[in-house]
């Protein structure tokens, strides 16, 4: 049977926009899609005490997920580190907080935060710690705020709670305890 001008007219006035959303939604997402990036956390004696899980969402925010096992109980900083570097037993191998916008630390810091500024790590009295927070400080793509850069990044846990104010001496932090060089995922076939 002949398509009539109203069924065509019809199918233009329903699939034209369903197309145009279908293309929205694929350009905001990426060709990749989401990103990955991973990492396994190191004590002082460069056994392996836990995991880390970043995913960059399609509006740029990124998903922090740290799982570790053997800590003392309590409140821990953690932070972001400029090099992707986890040398035993001090982890200075990873440089200072990563900063690229030269901010002064502390999540409550009138004038920071650091751009590897997180919220302290909670740890039972089993040991167990985690953390799963958001940042847009930080890309795994990119930019002036990408993790993955050429010398790469850490995630570096500390002795001691970070106060999320006092700029000198990191907010208190203390020693570095543990160590995650930020590994990107292969890209995922077919996005």
């Amino acid at each position: 049977m002949p398509s009539t001008p109203s069924v065509r007219r019809g199918f233009a006035l329903i699939g034209g926009p369903v197309l145009a959303v279908l293309f929205a939604t694929a350009v905001t997402a990426g060709p990749q899609g989401p990103r990955h990036a991973h990492g396994t956390f190191v004590d002082a004696s460069g056994s392996a005490i836990g995991s880390l899980h970043l995913t960059q969402d399609a509006r740029g925010v990124v998903h922090v997920n740290v799982q570790v096992q053997g800590l003392s109980t309590g409140l821990h900083g953690i932070h972001i580190h400029a090099v992707g570097s986890c040398v035993a037993p001090t982890f200075a191998s990873a440089g200072g907080h990563y900063n690229p916008l030269a901010h002064q630390h502390g999540l409550e810091n009138p004038n920071g935060p650091h751009a590897g500024d997180l919220p302290n790590l909670i740890v039972d009295e089993s040991g167990h710690g985690r953390l799963q927070a958001r940042t847009d400080r930080v890309t795994l793509t990119a930019g002036t705020a990408t993790l993955l850069d050429g010398d790469g990044s850490a995630f570096i846990i500390h002795a001691n709670r970070d106060d999320q104010v006092t700029d000198a001496g990191n907010g208190g932090s203390g020693a570095r305890i543990a160590c995650a060089v930020i590994v990107p995922d292969e890209p995922r076939p077919g996005g």
